[in-house]
């Protein structure tokens, strides 16, 4: 019997405003509860966590805002875009961690989403939002740094 060769395409969706929004503390990686078109849209790409936060609802994590484009059950080409709450799955100590720095006034910000097992995982951070002083003095630094780098390699 031959076997199938199964080949995987990894995919990594990024929250890049979130980088740059906020000041990045303590990151963890966490499961999320979806359903099979919710899977597929992941796996194809149709996701996006601009503006998408994490919340702590009776005691569990639920990740609010998230953007999935799931295609429309009605037989048109057409598509909805989905913004409920999805549960995400971690350890208690996670858990505990996340609750106390709630507590101390930070909010916890999804960074990615990866497919790199079966698994579909989203990396979580709490963060602590920026001034506009603050995203200022960012875009200088990385100009400075853009320009040090055509330097070195001009």
């Amino acid at each position: 019997m031959a076997q199938k060769s199964r080949k995987t395409i990894h995919k990594l969706i990024s929250n890049r405003r979130a980088r740059f929004d906020y000041e990045l503390f303590d990151t963890i990686t966490a499961g999320i509860v979806l359903t099979g078109q919710e899977v597929r849209a992941v796996r194809d790409g149709r996701v996006s966590l601009r503006g998408a936060y994490a919340t702590i609802k009776d005691g569990e994590l639920w990740l609010t805002n998230a953007s999935f484009s799931l295609p429309s059950t009605t037989g048109d080409h057409a598509t909805i875009v989905d913004t409920s709450n999805r549960k995400l799955l971690v350890k208690k100590g996670e858990l505990l961690r996340m609750i106390a720095a709630k507590d101390q006034g930070l909010t916890i910000v999804p960074l990615s989403m990866t497919t790199d097992t079966r698994f579909i995982k989203v990396a979580i951070a709490t963060a602590r939002g920026k001034k506009l002083y603050d995203k200022r003095e960012t875009i200088k630094r990385r100009d400075i740094d853009r320009e040090h780098r055509r330097m070195v390699l001009g």
